[in-house]
Protein backbone atom coordinates (compact mmCIF):
# COMPACT_ATOMS: atom_id res chain seq x y z
CA UNK A 1 0.00 0.00 0.00
CA UNK A 2 3.25 2.25 0.47
CA UNK A 3 4.48 1.91 -2.56
CA UNK A 4 1.15 2.60 -4.66
CA UNK A 5 0.78 5.59 -2.47
CA UNK A 6 3.87 6.91 -3.26
CA UNK A 7 3.41 6.03 -7.34
CA UNK A 8 0.34 7.81 -7.03
CA UNK A 9 2.28 11.01 -5.93
CA UNK A 10 4.94 10.53 -8.34
CA UNK A 11 7.51 10.17 -5.50
CA UNK A 12 8.94 6.86 -7.29
CA UNK A 13 8.87 5.38 -10.66
CA UNK A 14 9.71 1.97 -12.16
CA UNK A 15 12.74 1.47 -13.77
CA UNK A 16 14.31 -1.59 -15.81
CA UNK A 17 18.04 -2.65 -15.79
CA UNK A 18 19.29 -5.07 -18.45
CA UNK A 19 22.74 -6.77 -17.98
CA UNK A 20 24.64 -9.13 -20.32
CA UNK A 21 27.59 -12.06 -19.54
CA UNK A 22 30.37 -12.52 -22.66
CA UNK A 23 32.70 -15.46 -22.37
CA UNK A 24 34.27 -17.06 -25.74
CA UNK A 25 32.49 -19.53 -27.45
CA UNK A 26 34.20 -22.31 -29.83
CA UNK A 27 34.58 -20.00 -32.80
CA UNK A 28 36.43 -16.99 -30.52
CA UNK A 29 38.99 -15.19 -32.87
CA UNK A 30 40.60 -12.04 -32.40
CA UNK A 31 40.63 -11.40 -36.26
CA UNK A 32 37.70 -10.09 -38.53
CA UNK A 33 37.14 -13.35 -40.86
CA UNK A 34 35.19 -12.52 -44.21
CA UNK A 35 32.80 -14.93 -44.95
CA UNK A 36 32.68 -16.19 -48.77
CA UNK A 37 29.28 -15.13 -50.63
CA UNK A 38 29.76 -17.24 -53.76
CA UNK A 39 30.89 -20.93 -55.02
CA UNK A 40 33.77 -19.38 -57.52
CA UNK A 41 35.27 -21.81 -60.31
CA UNK A 42 38.57 -21.55 -58.48
CA UNK A 43 37.13 -23.02 -55.32
CA UNK A 44 36.12 -25.93 -57.41
CA UNK A 45 39.27 -26.94 -58.99
CA UNK A 46 41.06 -26.90 -55.85
CA UNK A 47 39.69 -27.86 -52.27
CA UNK A 48 39.26 -24.40 -50.90
CA UNK A 49 35.58 -25.15 -51.11
CA UNK A 50 35.81 -27.72 -48.27
CA UNK A 51 37.39 -25.44 -46.05
CA UNK A 52 35.58 -22.00 -46.97
CA UNK A 53 33.23 -20.61 -44.81
CA UNK A 54 30.03 -18.84 -46.45
CA UNK A 55 27.41 -16.36 -45.26
CA UNK A 56 24.31 -17.29 -44.60
CA UNK A 57 21.48 -15.85 -47.36
CA UNK A 58 19.23 -13.42 -46.25
CA UNK A 59 16.10 -14.32 -47.76
CA UNK A 60 14.39 -10.68 -46.39
CA UNK A 61 16.58 -8.57 -48.10
CA UNK A 62 15.51 -6.29 -51.23
CA UNK A 63 16.84 -8.13 -54.34
CA UNK A 64 18.59 -5.77 -56.90
CA UNK A 65 15.45 -3.77 -59.17
CA UNK A 66 14.65 -5.59 -62.02
CA UNK A 67 15.61 -3.99 -65.25
CA UNK A 68 12.33 -3.65 -66.71
CA UNK A 69 12.19 -0.85 -69.66
CA UNK A 70 9.90 0.28 -72.24
CA UNK A 71 8.40 -1.93 -75.71
CA UNK A 72 10.41 -0.37 -78.63
CA UNK A 73 8.56 2.25 -80.46
CA UNK A 74 8.05 -0.45 -83.53
CA UNK A 75 6.16 -2.83 -81.38
CA UNK A 76 3.72 -0.26 -79.70
CA UNK A 77 2.93 1.11 -82.47
CA UNK A 78 2.69 -2.65 -84.05
CA UNK A 79 -0.03 -3.12 -81.06
CA UNK A 80 -1.80 0.42 -82.06
CA UNK A 81 -2.44 -1.13 -85.57
CA UNK A 82 -3.59 -4.16 -84.34
CA UNK A 83 -6.06 -3.15 -82.07
CA UNK A 84 -7.50 -0.72 -84.94
CA UNK A 85 -7.95 -3.67 -87.12
CA UNK A 86 -9.91 -5.64 -84.57
CA UNK A 87 -11.78 -2.64 -83.67
CA UNK A 88 -12.69 -2.72 -87.63
CA UNK A 89 -13.76 -6.26 -87.82
CA UNK A 90 -10.63 -8.24 -88.94
CA UNK A 91 -9.32 -11.44 -88.46
CA UNK A 92 -5.44 -12.21 -87.95
CA UNK A 93 -3.84 -13.98 -90.20
CA UNK A 94 -0.79 -16.70 -89.18
CA UNK A 95 2.13 -15.68 -90.56
CA UNK A 96 4.84 -17.94 -88.93
CA UNK A 97 6.48 -19.33 -92.27
CA UNK A 98 8.99 -16.80 -93.10
CA UNK A 99 9.97 -19.01 -96.24
CA UNK A 100 7.75 -19.73 -99.12
CA UNK A 101 8.12 -21.12 -102.59
CA UNK A 102 7.53 -19.19 -105.27
CA UNK A 103 4.13 -20.45 -106.16
CA UNK A 104 2.88 -18.60 -103.13
CA UNK A 105 4.88 -15.87 -103.46
CA UNK A 106 4.62 -15.41 -107.05
CA UNK A 107 2.64 -17.25 -109.35
CA UNK A 108 -0.39 -17.60 -106.98
CA UNK A 109 -0.55 -13.43 -107.31
CA UNK A 110 -0.47 -13.56 -110.83
CA UNK A 111 2.82 -12.18 -111.06
CA UNK A 112 4.97 -13.38 -114.31
CA UNK A 113 7.89 -15.34 -113.59
CA UNK A 114 9.69 -13.16 -116.02
CA UNK A 115 8.96 -10.39 -113.50
CA UNK A 116 11.98 -8.01 -112.21
CA UNK A 117 11.06 -8.74 -109.03
CA UNK A 118 11.71 -12.48 -109.49
CA UNK A 119 15.39 -11.84 -109.93
CA UNK A 120 18.38 -12.59 -107.65
CA UNK A 121 18.95 -8.75 -106.99
CA UNK A 122 15.50 -8.47 -105.69
CA UNK A 123 14.70 -11.73 -103.58
CA UNK A 124 16.61 -13.81 -101.32
CA UNK A 125 16.40 -17.35 -102.85
CA UNK A 126 17.60 -20.34 -100.20
CA UNK A 127 19.75 -22.76 -101.23
CA UNK A 128 19.29 -25.64 -98.53
CA UNK A 129 16.63 -26.92 -98.89
CA UNK A 130 16.26 -24.83 -102.48
CA UNK A 131 12.82 -26.47 -103.71
CA UNK A 132 9.55 -26.93 -102.42
CA UNK A 133 9.01 -30.78 -102.21
CA UNK A 134 5.54 -30.09 -103.39
CA UNK A 135 2.90 -27.40 -105.20
CA UNK A 136 -0.73 -27.37 -104.57
CA UNK A 137 -2.97 -29.42 -106.36
CA UNK A 138 -4.18 -26.39 -107.96
CA UNK A 139 -0.95 -25.49 -109.63
CA UNK A 140 -1.86 -26.77 -113.20
CA UNK A 141 -4.61 -23.46 -113.34
CA UNK A 142 -2.39 -21.35 -112.08
CA UNK A 143 -0.13 -22.46 -115.16
CA UNK A 144 -2.39 -22.24 -117.75
CA UNK A 145 -3.87 -18.61 -116.63
CA UNK A 146 -0.06 -17.52 -116.72
CA UNK A 147 0.18 -19.11 -120.12
CA UNK A 148 -3.18 -19.07 -122.00
CA UNK A 149 -5.20 -16.76 -119.37
CA UNK A 150 -8.76 -17.20 -118.71
CA UNK A 151 -11.36 -15.20 -117.00
CA UNK A 152 -11.38 -12.64 -119.51
CA UNK A 153 -8.10 -12.54 -119.51
CA UNK A 154 -5.22 -13.30 -122.24
CA UNK A 155 -2.94 -14.15 -119.73
CA UNK A 156 1.20 -13.60 -120.25
CA UNK A 157 1.77 -15.69 -122.88
CA UNK A 158 5.08 -16.48 -121.68
CA UNK A 159 6.99 -19.61 -120.85
CA UNK A 160 6.26 -21.26 -117.30
CA UNK A 161 8.23 -23.59 -115.31
CA UNK A 162 7.01 -25.68 -112.57
CA UNK A 163 10.39 -26.11 -111.08
CA UNK A 164 10.85 -22.03 -110.90
CA UNK A 165 7.51 -22.09 -109.05
CA UNK A 166 9.24 -24.36 -106.31
CA UNK A 167 11.84 -22.19 -105.35
CA UNK A 168 12.11 -21.30 -101.89
CA UNK A 169 12.50 -17.78 -101.54
CA UNK A 170 12.17 -15.53 -98.54
CA UNK A 171 8.98 -14.13 -98.44
CA UNK A 172 9.21 -10.68 -100.12
CA UNK A 173 5.75 -9.85 -98.89
CA UNK A 174 2.78 -10.48 -96.68
CA UNK A 175 0.34 -10.91 -99.63
CA UNK A 176 1.84 -14.79 -99.87
CA UNK A 177 0.07 -15.24 -96.89
CA UNK A 178 -3.22 -13.60 -98.25
CA UNK A 179 -3.21 -15.76 -100.95
CA UNK A 180 -3.07 -19.11 -99.08
CA UNK A 181 -5.75 -17.47 -96.42
CA UNK A 182 -7.85 -16.50 -100.20
CA UNK A 183 -7.75 -19.71 -100.79
CA UNK A 184 -8.84 -21.70 -97.95
CA UNK A 185 -11.77 -19.91 -97.74
CA UNK A 186 -12.15 -20.66 -101.19
CA UNK A 187 -13.48 -24.03 -99.63
CA UNK A 188 -15.73 -22.38 -97.03
CA UNK A 189 -19.40 -21.56 -97.86
CA UNK A 190 -19.25 -18.00 -99.20
CA UNK A 191 -19.19 -15.48 -96.38
CA UNK A 192 -17.56 -11.77 -96.39
CA UNK A 193 -14.35 -11.68 -94.72
CA UNK A 194 -11.67 -9.43 -93.33
CA UNK A 195 -7.94 -10.38 -92.77
CA UNK A 196 -5.07 -8.72 -92.00
CA UNK A 197 -1.33 -9.48 -90.84
CA UNK A 198 1.92 -7.28 -89.34
CA UNK A 199 5.09 -9.23 -89.61
CA UNK A 200 8.22 -9.02 -91.33
CA UNK A 201 9.24 -9.59 -94.70
CA UNK A 202 12.58 -10.05 -96.58
CA UNK A 203 13.98 -7.88 -99.94
CA UNK A 204 17.24 -7.77 -101.96
CA UNK A 205 17.97 -4.17 -101.31
CA UNK A 206 21.12 -1.75 -100.36
CA UNK A 207 20.53 -0.73 -96.20
CA UNK A 208 20.67 3.19 -96.42
CA UNK A 209 18.83 5.63 -94.35
CA UNK A 210 15.43 4.53 -95.84
CA UNK A 211 15.64 1.23 -96.56
CA UNK A 212 16.49 -2.37 -94.81
CA UNK A 213 16.85 -5.71 -96.10
CA UNK A 214 13.95 -7.40 -93.41
CA UNK A 215 11.41 -4.73 -92.50
CA UNK A 216 7.64 -5.18 -91.26
CA UNK A 217 4.67 -4.87 -93.59
CA UNK A 218 1.14 -4.06 -92.20
CA UNK A 219 -1.64 -5.63 -94.63
CA UNK A 220 -5.20 -5.78 -95.02
CA UNK A 221 -7.48 -7.47 -96.98
CA UNK A 222 -11.33 -7.79 -97.71
CA UNK A 223 -13.49 -10.12 -99.56
CA UNK A 224 -16.92 -9.20 -99.96
CA UNK A 225 -19.24 -9.54 -103.42
CA UNK A 226 -20.36 -5.87 -102.37
CA UNK A 227 -16.90 -5.24 -102.30
CA UNK A 228 -15.61 -2.34 -104.99
CA UNK A 229 -13.21 0.57 -105.47
CA UNK A 230 -15.09 3.27 -103.70
CA UNK A 231 -15.45 0.94 -100.73
CA UNK A 232 -11.93 0.66 -100.29
CA UNK A 233 -11.32 4.34 -100.59
CA UNK A 234 -14.34 5.21 -98.11
CA UNK A 235 -12.42 2.38 -95.66
CA UNK A 236 -8.68 4.02 -96.17
CA UNK A 237 -9.98 7.26 -95.41
CA UNK A 238 -11.44 5.66 -91.89
CA UNK A 239 -8.49 3.40 -90.72
CA UNK A 240 -6.08 5.97 -91.82
CA UNK A 241 -8.09 8.50 -89.57
CA UNK A 242 -8.22 5.86 -86.79
CA UNK A 243 -3.89 6.07 -86.97
CA UNK A 244 -4.05 10.09 -87.03
CA UNK A 245 -3.56 10.68 -90.41
CA UNK A 246 -6.25 12.82 -91.53
CA UNK A 247 -5.29 14.27 -95.47
CA UNK A 248 -4.64 11.76 -97.94
CA UNK A 249 -4.66 10.88 -101.60
CA UNK A 250 -4.79 8.49 -103.93
CA UNK A 251 -2.57 8.16 -107.12
CA UNK A 252 -3.29 5.42 -110.13
CA UNK A 253 -0.67 3.16 -110.42
CA UNK A 254 0.51 -0.49 -111.40
CA UNK A 255 0.89 -3.97 -109.49
CA UNK A 256 0.82 -7.24 -110.93
CA UNK A 257 -1.82 -8.88 -109.06
CA UNK A 258 -4.17 -5.90 -108.48
CA UNK A 259 -6.26 -3.72 -110.69
CA UNK A 260 -7.00 -1.08 -110.79
CA UNK A 261 -4.31 -0.24 -107.88
CA UNK A 262 -3.45 2.96 -105.98
CA UNK A 263 -0.56 4.48 -103.60
CA UNK A 264 -1.87 6.48 -100.85
CA UNK A 265 -0.41 9.63 -99.87
CA UNK A 266 -0.31 11.86 -96.78
CA UNK A 267 0.45 15.52 -96.54
CA UNK A 268 3.46 15.67 -94.16
CA UNK A 269 3.80 18.97 -92.55
CA UNK A 270 7.48 18.86 -91.34
CA UNK A 271 8.76 18.11 -95.09
CA UNK A 272 5.94 20.11 -96.27
CA UNK A 273 5.13 17.84 -98.95
CA UNK A 274 2.56 14.51 -100.24
CA UNK A 275 4.42 11.41 -98.51
CA UNK A 276 3.75 7.84 -99.63
CA UNK A 277 2.57 5.80 -97.24
CA UNK A 278 1.11 2.80 -98.98
CA UNK A 279 -0.45 0.39 -101.99
CA UNK A 280 -3.93 -0.55 -102.45
CA UNK A 281 -5.83 -1.92 -104.69
CA UNK A 282 -8.58 -4.58 -106.18
CA UNK A 283 -6.86 -7.73 -107.10
CA UNK A 284 -7.31 -9.45 -110.54
CA UNK A 285 -9.88 -11.90 -111.52
CA UNK A 286 -6.90 -14.20 -112.51
CA UNK A 287 -5.94 -14.33 -109.05
CA UNK A 288 -9.37 -14.76 -107.15
CA UNK A 289 -10.45 -17.53 -109.56
CA UNK A 290 -7.37 -19.25 -109.93
CA UNK A 291 -7.70 -19.38 -106.11
CA UNK A 292 -11.22 -21.51 -106.10
CA UNK A 293 -12.96 -17.85 -105.28
CA UNK A 294 -16.28 -18.05 -106.74
CA UNK A 295 -17.28 -15.55 -109.86
CA UNK A 296 -18.68 -12.00 -107.96
CA UNK A 297 -16.39 -12.52 -104.81
CA UNK A 298 -14.38 -9.33 -105.15
CA UNK A 299 -11.25 -8.91 -102.93
CA UNK A 300 -9.34 -5.05 -101.79
CA UNK A 301 -6.21 -5.29 -100.23
CA UNK A 302 -3.94 -2.60 -99.20
CA UNK A 303 -0.67 -2.52 -97.28
CA UNK A 304 2.06 -0.13 -95.69
CA UNK A 305 5.57 -0.29 -93.74
CA UNK A 306 5.34 -0.41 -90.18
CA UNK A 307 8.67 1.41 -89.91
CA UNK A 308 7.41 4.79 -92.02
CA UNK A 309 4.98 5.93 -89.73
CA UNK A 310 6.95 4.67 -86.70
CA UNK A 311 9.67 7.27 -87.98
CA UNK A 312 7.63 10.28 -88.12
CA UNK A 313 6.08 9.54 -84.76
CA UNK A 314 9.34 9.16 -82.93
CA UNK A 315 11.09 12.09 -84.98
CA UNK A 316 14.01 9.75 -86.68
CA UNK A 317 15.24 10.22 -90.07
CA UNK A 318 17.46 7.22 -90.72
CA UNK A 319 15.51 3.92 -89.83
CA UNK A 320 19.23 2.71 -89.15
CA UNK A 321 18.54 4.02 -86.08
CA UNK A 322 15.00 2.34 -85.36
CA UNK A 323 16.24 -0.76 -86.40
CA UNK A 324 19.82 -2.60 -86.67
CA UNK A 325 22.83 -1.99 -84.49
CA UNK A 326 22.91 1.81 -84.45
CA UNK A 327 19.82 1.53 -82.31
CA UNK A 328 20.38 3.80 -78.83
CA UNK A 329 18.99 0.39 -76.51
CA UNK A 330 19.56 2.44 -73.56
CA UNK A 331 17.43 5.10 -74.37
CA UNK A 332 14.79 1.95 -74.93
CA UNK A 333 15.86 0.29 -71.71
CA UNK A 334 15.88 3.30 -69.48
CA UNK A 335 12.09 4.88 -70.59
CA UNK A 336 9.23 4.05 -67.63
CA UNK A 337 7.37 0.91 -67.65
CA UNK A 338 5.23 0.94 -71.18
CA UNK A 339 1.41 0.82 -70.01
CA UNK A 340 -0.95 -0.23 -73.02
CA UNK A 341 -4.61 1.16 -72.70
CA UNK A 342 -6.87 -2.30 -73.22
CA UNK A 343 -9.66 -0.82 -75.33
CA UNK A 344 -7.17 1.57 -77.51
CA UNK A 345 -3.87 -0.26 -77.50
CA UNK A 346 -2.36 2.88 -77.15
CA UNK A 347 0.36 3.86 -74.67
CA UNK A 348 -1.11 5.60 -71.40
CA UNK A 349 0.79 8.42 -69.90
CA UNK A 350 1.83 7.89 -66.51
CA UNK A 351 -0.01 10.80 -64.58
CA UNK A 352 -2.23 11.35 -67.66
CA UNK A 353 -6.04 12.55 -66.57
Amino acid sequence: ETIKELKRRNLIAPTKTFSYSVAKGAKFSTELKKLETDLTEDMLKGDAWKTAEFKQFNFDALGLSPRGGHLHPLMKVREEFRQIFFEMGFEEMPTNNFAESSFWNFDALFVPQQHVARDLQDTFYLSDPAEATELPDFWKTVRDVHVKGGYGSIGYRAPWSEDEAKKLVLRTHTTAVSSQILHKLAQEPYRAAKYFSIDRVYRNESVDATHLAEFHQVEGIIADKSMSLGRLIAFLDVFFKKMGITTIRFKPTYNPYTEPSMEIFSWHNELNKWVEIGNSGMFRPEMLRSLGLEEGVQVAGFGLSLERPTMIRCGIDDIRQLVGHKVDRNTIETDPACRLDKKTGKEVKVGAE
